[in-house]
């Protein structure tokens, strides 16, 4: 369920080109690493298998790029404003995604919204595009930058 703040049409679209949000800390450990790769059936030793990926440059375990991305929906719950009166909202792809640092495993991450359009696509339906950057906590660089698209539905 959405803890973001809900916000009126007007106040969506003067909040373009605006930081909206910024999540929690999600905790990438070794167990959610495990689960990720037993529901994709990724499971690549790199982020398996600790002692082996010891020995690689990353020194231990990374997150698979797409468990990373995927907590970008946990993230907009309580980041991303939602439109008064939204009854549902639906991933709508991303024009831009780039995995720009590895995850280690034990690190945290979290999720930065940055409006960058909102367009009224027929009653009731709104199509908003969100910069994501999810960053890892200590680290300069980002794990991945995404150009968000989402389609809110209002009631």
């Amino acid at each position: 369920m959405s803890t973001a703040k809900a916000i009126s049409t007007d106040e969506l679209l003067a909040s373009m080109g605006q930081e909206v949000g910024v999540s929690d800390w999600i905790e990438i450990d070794q167990a959610r690493i495990n689960a990720f790769a037993d529901c994709t059936e990724d499971h690549q030793f790199i982020h398996v298998d600790p002692e082996a990926a010891a020995t690689t440059p990353f020194g231990g375990t990374i997150a698979h790029g797409f468990l990373t991305l995927s907590l970008m929906s946990q993230m907009s719950y309580q980041a991303a404003p939602v439109l008064n009166g939204v009854v549902m909202g639906v991933n709508y792809g991303f024009d831009k995604l780039r995995f720009l640092q590895p995850v280690r495993a034990g690190s945290r991450v979290r999720g930065r919204f940055k409006l960058i359009s909102a367009e009224e696509k027929g009653t009731g339906r709104w199509l908003i595009k969100n910069e994501v950057t999810v960053e890892i906590e200590g680290s300069d660089k980002p794990a991945l930058i995404a150009d968000w698209l989402g389609m809110q539905m209002l009631g």
